[in-house]
């Protein structure tokens, strides 16, 4: 049995950074450019294989160059594709402009994250993370076949969708950020939904969780932010690890919380993951 199994996105990202972004109707110069392989599902694997949680991910490349890149970053990562698959499909895309303070605006085309299923079962793991860069009934089939399996389900509702509450009953905890969070209907609404826990991040102004019981803030961790890309991620996937190993909610939070702190130090997403060492002492 595997820790995480992640069900999601693998995206190659294409980042310009330039002093600020674009009006609409503009055009700005760029100061530089790079490719990264990226993808919130890819991302969130990644994140959970470097926090020292073994992985499994579920998803679809295209067969192209970039999905063999994507492909050969997740293997590099110790992390398990047997459930990923190749498909007729360009592999997905995310073009991102980073402005001078360390803010983007990203934009996602698909391509083969839309034939993402998991008509042949999940690998089974302690922990199911997801999140809505692949078709939501693909999202609710994930959820659904976690929680019927008896792991713990974790979903990261980005990009912010409308979602139905029978696919919300099988969510244990939700991680989204404030606009996010907004979209379902704030802490109180989304417990009401079914999950037992939700976590709102809100940048350097740290993150609020909730459950039923209790509702406590989570600081920030204070850094200078570089790229804002993938913090989401880093903590979405440290979060599941640690709940994996067994940590408590609040545990795990704050391990997530340093994580995604880490991640906006460092140019663009994958990069910017942090192993467990540095997470580690980021804690202390």
């Amino acid at each position: 049995m595997f820790d995480v199994c992640v069900v999601g996105s693998a995206n190659l990202d294409l980042v310009a950074v330039t002093d600020r972004r674009p009006q609409p109707g503009e055009t700005v110069l760029g100061r530089s450019f790079a490719e990264h392989p990226g993808g919130k599902g890819l991302n969130q694997a990644v994140a959970a294989a470097r926090a020292g949680a073994s992985v499994a991910f579920a998803g679809a490349v295209g067969r192209d160059a970039a999905g063999d890149q994507l492909r050969a970053v997740l293997i590099d990562e110790g992390i398990d594709t047997t459930a990923l698959a190749d498909v007729d499909a360009p592999s997905g895309r995310a073009v991102i402009v980073v402005d001078g303070h360390g803010e983007n605006a990203i934009v996602v085309v698909a391509g083969a994250n839309a034939a993402v299923t998991v008509d042949v079962g999940l690998p089974p793991a302690r922990v199911v993370l997801v999140q809505l860069e692949i078709p939501l009934p693909t999202v609710a089939a994930a959820l659904r076949a976690g929680r019927r399996a008896g792991s713990r389900t974790v979903l990261n509702p980005a990009p912010a969708a409308a979602l139905a509450d029978v696919l919300l009953a099988d969510v244990d905890v939700v991680v989204a950020n404030a606009h996010e969070a907004a979209a379902l209907g704030g802490i109180d609404r989304l417990l009401a939904r079914g999950p037992s826990a939700v976590v709102v991040t809100r940048g350097p102004a740290g993150a609020t969780v909730a459950t039923a019981a209790e509702r406590w803030e989570q600081p920030a961790f204070p850094v200078a932010a570089v790229d804002t890309t993938g913090a989401g991620d880093a903590c979405c996937g440290v979060l599941a690890a640690h709940l994996a190993a067994g940590a408590d909610l609040r545990t795990a939070v704050r391990a997530g919380a340093a994580a995604g702190a880490l991640a906006v130090t460092v140019p663009g997403a994958v990069p910017s993951l942090p192993r467990a060492d540095a997470i580690a002492a980021c804690l202390r």
